[in-house]
């Protein structure tokens, strides 16, 4: 287990709560690094507009983008 926890959404600010709530809309589930980013929401807003940007439409295909992303935690060990 990591040193720093995980939030759920019972341990987070209301505002914070929404954002998940986007978040399982949308991918079913809120990834680790956004429920570990969580113990500072200013933070967390700022990295989800930022991962939504890069993430999102663009001259490189979304699909692999987020293969990209998991071969990278994949050669890096992340526990994803």
């Amino acid at each position: 287990m990591g040193r720093i926890s995980r939030l759920s959404p019972d341990q987070v600010a209301p505002e914070i709560k929404a954002l998940y709530k986007q978040f399982l809309a949308e991918r079913g589930n809120v990834p680790n690094m956004f429920r570990t980013v969580a113990h500072r929401p200013a933070l967390l807003t700022t990295l989800l507009a930022h991962f939504r940007e890069v993430m999102g439409p663009g001259t490189v295909p979304v699909p692999l983008k987020e293969m990209l992303a998991v071969r990278v935690s994949r050669l890096n060990d992340c526990d994803y």
